[in-house]
């Protein structure tokens, strides 16, 4: 298993709830983004710099992503696109993604592209809260301890989102 975080939209408190993950379940993490981002020093994680433009590095991980890995991401064609690849996909504010609720979540984000390029203002995603951060290490935890719970030697220690 690997944990694949579009980086270049990820809030980096929820990256820090990552690579704290990271290092607790020795799960490789790589972070795909279009340009140089901030990557602690851990032989566990890497940073992968795609090109410019846009879905370069949505692609990039798609390509990349293999059953059972774990891509963060907010991006929801991506999401679904890793999903149908038997990969488990988490959105930075908490939200698990499989075939159920990714279909739904695609229609509805097509609707309000639709909306907004018809001109009506749909207003933009809330601000990541300590709410969202407690969410997102919530579900975290719970698909990593899904998806390592065969491994032995397993620390089951909890990953707490950082204080506000």
């Amino acid at each position: 298993m690997k944990i694949y975080v579009d980086a270049d939209g990820c809030p980096k408190a929820a990256k820090e709830i990552l690579f704290r993950a990271a290092i607790r379940t020795s799960v490789p993490l790589v972070q795909v983004a279009n340009r140089a981002i901030f990557l602690p020093d851990s032989p566990l994680f890497e940073r992968v710099v795609v090109g410019a433009g846009l879905d370069v590095a949505d692609r990039w991980i798609e390509e990349n992503a293999k059953a059972g890995d774990l891509v963060v991401t907010a991006d929801i064609p991506l999401a679904a696109k890793v999903v149908d690849k038997n990969a488990l996909a988490l959105s930075p504010h908490g939200e698990i993604f499989d075939r159920e609720t990714v279909g739904e979540r695609l229609s509805v984000r097509n609707f309000m592209q639709e909306l907004r390029s018809g001109g009506v203002s749909t207003g933009g995603p809330a601000p990541f809260s300590p709410a969202d951060r407690e969410r997102f290490a919530n579900a975290l935890n719970r698909l990593l301890d899904r998806a390592t719970r065969s491994r032995p030697g397993e620390s089951k220690a909890r990953v707490h989102p950082p204080p506000s």
